[in-house]
Formats: C-alpha cells, structure tokens, sequence
C-alpha cells in the first residue's frame, strides 16, 4: 500500500489546524474544531463510505494526527476515528455523526480513558469470560470521574455496569489489534511533536545571541541541538516502519507487535534527551507559559506513556529478543526490512 498523500491535502490539514491555533488557546474550542473538520470529511477520515466516513487511509490519517500534534491542537481525532469508529465497524455496529472514544474496562472500570468527559458516545470493551464484547453506549449513562495527563488532555476515570449490556462479540484478534493501533497512534503523535521541538530549537539557537555571538556558534549547543536531531530521526524511522509493516500486510504481519514495540521504546527515549536538551538550548525562556515549547515537550511526556508506558515496551523488546536467542536475534531484526 502506498504511503504517499497528496500534498495539497497536507496544506489543507495544516491551515486548518494553524488557523485554529491563532484563534484559540491550547484546550479551548474543541467544538468548532469538531465542526469544521466534520465539514471538510477530516472528522472520520478512515471511515467506508458506506458508513458516512470518507473513505480514506492511514497514510492520511497519520498526516492528520502530525499536522494537529504540530501546531500544537488537541482533540480526539484518533480516538474517534483509528480506534473507536474503527471498532464499531469492525464488530459491524452502527456508526453516526457523535464524538467517541474507547474504554477497556478491567473489572469493570478503566482509568486515563483519553477523552471520555469530551466524547458523546463511549465504545465499551470488555471480556465477559468467554470472549471480548463490544458496544456503543451514551457517554452520560456511565459514570465518568473527570481528570487530565501532564499535557492538560482529559484523560478519566469511567465505571461501567456491563451487567446491563449486551454488547457483540468480536475475536481476541481484533482487540489486539485495536492495541497495536492505539500505541501505534501515539508513536506517530510524539514523532511530530519531537519534530516541532526540533524545530524550535534550531531557530532559537540561530536568533538568540550569548556573548555577542549566536548560541548556533557554541560547540555545546550544537551538540544538544545535534542530539535532538538524531533522536527524533531515529523516532520517526523506527515508527515509519512499523507504519509501513502495519500496511503492508494489512496489520497482520506476525513481526508486527515488535516492530510497534521498537517504536514505541525509541519514541519513549528519544522524548525524555530531546525535551531534557530542547529546554536547555531554550534557557530560562523555555520554561515560560508564553514561550510555546511546553506545547510540545508536555504531551511528548505525557503521550509516550499512554497505551503502554516506555518500560512495558522495554519489556516487550527483551521479551523478544530473549525468545529470539542468540541465532534467531539478527533474523528478528532483519525480517522486515528486508521486505521494505
């Protein structure tokens, strides 16, 4: 599958998002962002046309995703469309026009649901013993304690009383699925902001003198400057490929789940040197609320910890290799991207 998007689509995206930001500060006007994306087909991009949506796939949903996390715009985008409708479609529910998100509940509840006190509708997952179930519930007939991660994002606490559901099964294969997607779509959103940081570095490094000289012209600085650069490059490369694996064999390639892993592990390292080394080359400007850094070094800490922390992937990645051994370690390195 191809992975290439159309540039003007790309521009579009990105004035949207750009044109909000000027107009809003960062967590306000959730709505009408809502509504001019629903009106320009961006709202469930992924969608079948045959279910309302437009029909498109995740080389342009990952665009999606990096121009918002880029200018810095919060809103549910993934949750509802890669994850949530997804899941509707796929257990062959109903979809309409109301914002959703997911819930896994773990007996019953289920903490850091991403968006739940913003989305009008919850998909509920669950595992009744025998089998996963699925279903699609008004967001104000659960209980939903409010709360938020370090980057102001809501992220709640939901109970559920799946006594009185009924739901549709689905197999084990889809939730697993729906988990690789998840870390998947954080992977992509913290590649962009790293990305973002990267930029801001570089521009301040080169604007702001020390000594009668830009801060560009010191050893040290470009030193931080330059391992910014290599971790947020190496980021972006493990995460494209698992991306381009996930397509390739239509996310079910057995490598899959430790391609995801490699990503999520580089992306969850590469945030802490680069928000670490970003706020160094900033100074004491960096760490004010008007200087717009702490838009993109809170949600790379935040995000990266979301649908799996760094150590569950770390763990993930040793479980790999400890099972690969010593003669099959090269091969499971290898096996992908000889394909690509």
């Amino acid at each position: 599958m191809s992975t290439h998007v159309d540039a003007e689509l790309v521009n579009m995206m990105s004035a949207v998002f750009a044109a909000h930001r000027e107009r809003y500060e960062p967590g306000h006007g959730l709505d009408e962002l809502w509504g001019q994306l629903s009106e320009l087909g961006l709202v469930r991009l992924t969608g079948s046309e045959e279910s309302g949506g437009s029909g498109a796939g995740w080389p342009e949903a990952a665009e999606l995703l990096r121009a918002a996390a880029w200018h810095g715009v919060s809103a549910p985008l993934a949750e509802h469309d890669l994850l949530a409708c997804w899941l509707l479609e796929t257990a062959v529910l109903p979809v309409d026009d109301s914002r959703r998100t997911t819930c896994v509940l773990d007996d019953g509840s289920a903490r850091g649901v991403p968006w739940a006190s913003a989305a009008e509708r919850l998909v509920i997952v669950w595992h009744d013993g025998a089998s996963y179930r699925v279903d699609d519930v008004p967001a104000d007939s659960v209980s939903i304690n409010s709360g938020e991660n370090g980057a102001g994002e809501p992220r709640d606490e939901v109970r559920v009383d799946t006594a009185g559901l009924t739901g549709t099964p689905v197999p084990d294969n889809v939730i697993r699925q729906w988990h690789l997607r998840a870390a998947l779509v954080r992977a992509i959103q913290v590649c962009a902001v790293l990305d973002r940081i990267l930029e801001s570095s570089v521009a301040h490094a080169i604007e702001r003198t020390q000594f009668g000289r830009p801060l560009a012209k010191f050893q040290a600085v470009q030193n931080l400057v330059a391992d910014i650069a290599a971790e947020a490059a190496l980021a972006r490369a493990a995460t494209d490929g698992a991306l381009a694996e996930a397509l390739r064999s239509d996310w079910g390639s057995p490598n899959l789940e430790f391609l995801v892993a490699v990503a999520r592990s580089c992306a969850g390292h590469a945030a802490s040197v680069v928000v670490r080394n970003a706020h160094q080359v900033h100074g004491a400007i960096g760490t004010t609320r008007e200087h717009r850094l702490h838009e993109f070094t809170k949600p790379a800490l935040s995000w990266r910890s979301e649908y799996g922390s760094v150590q569950h992937w770390d763990d993930k990645l040793t479980d790999f290799a400890t099972a690969a051994g010593a003669e099959g370690l090269w091969a499971l390195t290898t096996a992908t991207a000889d394909r690509q």
